[in-house]
């Protein structure tokens, strides 16, 4: 193993509280006899206007609760929905699409593949034309006391829109097809008079973008000259910056469409406007608006406080953030970085200026981070191929019979010269590794005490995971000196093993876990094939073995282990190892001949064999805890259970890996049987 691919974000699939995003499959008979569904939907027929609009916003709280949704499907809410999008009423339009909006964020990629099946897609894409038509028409300034505008229409049906591209193939072919983009483009512009619907399709944009061969052909320079001019903006406000991070990453997924010589230009830009964005202090930056929001909320009478917070969008709408955060964060099988939705501006109270600011700051940074991950990364297929592939005799024969032709997808990729001059001249591998710290004391202290900035917390937690994640493949796809050398590798290793004991509350953090040990153990890597000598303790060793191989998400344990066999391997090398060598190989056996994961044993398996290929302290180890009569004993286990399981249950790529181990493990007990007659 040893190897490691450099990891890439996608969209990942929506699960609401952290669930499994299915409730399709919920067994019909958990539904409630008294379920609200089929009077909430018999109310979508009123005569009455008003009716028509307390339905769609009943229906928009009621879908947040996944159980529900069974109950709404079962009975074609989304066919009775739909019309309404085109209802005479522009309240009921708007909350008809707020309506479908939270079934889509709640349902999950299912429910979205069937919304779209149900045709949606004509409804919605009819009602975005007709409300970018009037965009002109009714620029005139809001009339007082309106409660709804064409805009508020077209923010609702911009983010349905999005909500179903991020998680359907076919709702991207349908944009592609009935030509949406010119939609977005119109309502990206509208951002000097509302920033709330231009940010919407900006995140839309830079979805549908996103590995879309067939809409790159489609752009020409007008799409180009729409991006380049909000990047050209002079505003300093966090929405501003927000909105020009997210046509950054627009202008990434478009690149090849522009010429060789625009493309030059156009990466100089990209660079510029990413460097800016992670050279904001946040933890500067939120005390600052924290503050700000205080001394203005002070000065305004509690009447007026209260009729500010009283916001007349679409019921429900205030948990959808909470939706889009509790899932699974960042990650598709390929690793790509998303354009995860999540990151919604218009779900907080348009009063809260400070509070949206400080969002989209960090919405902002995280996305920035995001786009730095995929300029580090091929477009080769994905870690669902598994993404550890064995340090040694990679040409050996798989378990059925073929060589390993996928050796080349996981080497790291070496960046154009001009790309990596441009990063390092923006000063970017430093500033993501600022960016990889904990977030400042102060401003985790202010949101954890005030119950509206609380949720900001974790948006600060998932702009360090991904920096981790960024800063993986940088130290695989840049050369040493641009990382400052041999002293700046250990400082940088030195920090990343604080973190992973900062706190209690880390070691529960999957997320935080897979991005700081897939970090650690690429930067370990690049030290030991450079002779850089390890910095961790031989106690944080075994603290940080016990902490990480205790995660119940496979791809940390896989980190633990090669980190150990890394560190293992380095001090085999030193005098005086032999008893943290012995802890190690120890700590090595238990794992491999107890983790039901086989990938795991192999990699346990693997990490032994680096630890205890050469050197006298490796030899004296591995005598004192039976190195070779332990391995005995394990093998015949280890190849029943591949033979058993491994078909059914791991992957080809994932096979052919375990093959190799089992090959590796009968020569490595050889070698050891060798060792001992001597």
């Amino acid at each position: 193993m040893g190897k490691t691919k450099n990891n890439k974000f996608k969209r990942p699939s929506f699960s609401p509280d952290g669930l499994s995003a299915t409730p399709v499959k919920q067994a019909e008979e958990s539904e409630d006899e008294d379920s609200p569904a089929a009077e909430l939907l018999d109310k979508l027929q009123s005569p009455s206007a008003d009716v028509r609009e307390y339905a769609c916003a009943s229906i928009s709280r009621v879908v947040q609760q996944s159980q529900t949704i069974p109950g709404f499907l079962q009975r074609d809410a989304v066919r009775k929905i739909g019309p309404l999008l085109l209802d005479r009423s522009l309240a009921v339009r708007e909350t008809a699409a707020g309506a479908l909006r939270n079934l889509s964020a709640c349902g999950g990629p299912e429910v979205c593949e069937d919304m779209v099946r149900q045709d949606a897609l004509t409804p919605l894409s009819a009602l975005l034309r007709e409300c970018c038509s009037g965009f002109d028409v009714s620029s005139s300034p809001t009339v007082k006391g309106q409660k709804h505008t064409l805009e508020d229409v077209a923010n609702e049906a911009v983010n349905l829109l999005w909500n179903l591209c991020e998680s359907s193939s076919t709702a991207v072919s349908v944009f592609n097809k009935t030509g949406l983009l010119d939609v977005l483009l119109l309502c990206l512009q509208r951002h000097p008079q509302n920033m709330e619907l231009a940010i919407s399709a900006a995140h839309c944009l830079h979805t549908v973008t996103e590995e879309n061969t067939e809409l790159v052909c489609s752009v020409n320079a007008a799409v180009f000259g729409v991006l380049e001019n909000i990047l050209l903006s002079t505003h300093t406000s966090m929405e501003y910056t927000l909105l020009r991070t997210l046509a950054t990453g627009s202008l990434w997924n478009l690149k090849s469409g522009l010429s060789s010589a625009q493309q030059s230009q156009t990466l100089t830009v990209l660079a510029t406007t990413l460097s800016h964005n992670l050279s904001l202090d946040a933890g500067d930056l939120i005390p600052e608006l924290w503050h700000a929001e205080s001394a203005r909320l002070s000065k305004e009478t509690t009447s007026a406080a209260e009729s500010d917070h009283t916001d007349e969008r679409p019921a429900g709408h205030e948990m959808e953030e909470d939706v889009r955060d509790e899932k699974k964060n960042g990650r598709k099988p390929n690793g790509r970085m998303s354009n995860t939705k999540n990151d919604i501006s218009d779900l907080l109270p348009r009063d809260r200026l400070e509070l949206r600011e400080a969002k989209a700051l960090l919405s902002a940074q995280q996305t920035s981070l995001e786009i730095i991950v995929n300029m580090c990364c091929s477009d080769e297929p994905s870690d669902d191929e598994w993404e550890e592939m064995s340090s040694s005799d990679e040409s050996e024969m798989c378990a059925d019979g073929m060589s390993d032709t996928n050796s080349s997808l996981l080497s790291p990729l070496c960046l154009s010269a001009e790309l990596h001059t441009i990063l390092l001249n923006h000063n970017i591998p430093q500033q993501v590794l600022k960016k990889a710290e904990f977030p400042r004391a102060a401003a985790l202290d202010l949101c954890s005490k005030d119950p509206t900035w609380k949720y900001l917390l974790k948006k600060m937690q998932r702009v360090q995971c991904r920096a981790l994640t960024c800063l993986h493949n940088i130290l695989s796809s840049m050369d040493t000196e641009s990382l400052g050398g041999a002293s700046g590798l250990q400082a940088v290793a030195q920090h990343l093993s604080s973190l992973v004991f900062s706190s209690a509350e880390a070691l529960k953090d999957e997320e935080f876990l897979e991005a700081v040990t897939s970090a650690l153990r690429s930067l370990l890597q690049i030290m030991a094939t450079k002779n850089i000598p390890q910095c961790m303790t031989p106690n944080q060793l075994m603290s940080f073995c016990e902490a990480a191989t205790s995660c119940e998400l496979v791809s940390v344990r896989v980190n633990a282990l090669a980190i150990l066999g890394i560190t293992g391997s380095s001090l085999a090398k030193e005098k005086n190892t032999a008893d943290t060598l012995q802890l190690t190989g120890n700590a090595l056996l238990n794992i491999a001949m107890k983790d039901s994961n086989l990938v795991v044993c192999g990699e346990a398996l693997d990490a032994l064999f680096d630890v205890f290929a050469d050197g006298d302290e490796a030899e004296k180890a591995g005598k004192n805890i039976n190195l070779l009569s332990s391995l005995k004993a394990l093998q015949p286990g280890f190849r029943a259970k591949l033979r058993k399981e491994g078909k059914g249950k791991y992957s080809p790529d994932q096979l052919c890996v375990l093959d190799n181990i089992r090959i590796n493990l009968k020569r490595f007990i050889s070698y050891l049987e060798n060792l001992s007659r001597k």
